[in-house]
């Protein structure tokens, strides 16, 4: 299937190609921006990212972590001092704590890593410079019979210029 490739001087512009796309059926698509703009973000993807999930499990694991770590180390080298008991449980908070911003940062870290597939290995040969320069470009790929349609509403949303990306 061919790659049409649109570049556009303005967000807005951007954001209503992308939407108008997505409304027509048109999945396969990337969008270069020389900065992160709300309203493109908000039509590529206007679900909420998937990283908060990788954070939520570090969080919880790193909760458990802290007071399991601490309750295991309090049982097993006991320290009788005046009848306090062995796990005291507010003792420990601050190292559950901190071992809940710990794991949560390091789980983050990963899910951008992976949600994300960084470190990309190989260019998009539809990428070009001058999209991180001043302008946007807009990738989708398309059916042979879909080109022209595609072609027409790029250049009806102020597409600069729209060509085929060479396979």
């Amino acid at each position: 299937m061919p790659t049409l490739v649109g570049v556009y001087d303005s967000p807005q512009h951007v954001a209503e190609t992308v939407t108008r796309l997505r409304g027509r059926g048109f999945a396969k698509l990337e969008v270069y921006s020389p900065a992160p703009f709300d309203e493109v973000e908000e039509a590529v993807d206007p679900k909420p990212s998937k990283v908060r999930y990788f954070t939520l499990i570090g969080g919880l694991l790193g909760v458990v972590t802290g007071y399991a770590l601490t309750i295991w180390m309090s049982l097993d080298w006991p320290i009788v001092i005046g009848g306090k008991p062995y796990a005291a449980i507010p003792a420990y908070t601050v190292i559950a704590f901190e071992l809940t911003i710990l794991f949560g940062g390091v789980f983050t870290l990963i899910g951008l890593l992976v949600i994300g597939r960084l470190p990309s290995v190989k260019l998009d040969p539809a990428y070009s410079a001058r999209f991180s320069g001043d302008e946007f470009g807009i990738a989708v790929e398309v059916p042979e019979r879909d080109v022209a349609e595609v072609d027409g509403l790029m250049r009806s949303h102020h597409a600069k210029e729209v060509g085929i990306v060479p396979a």
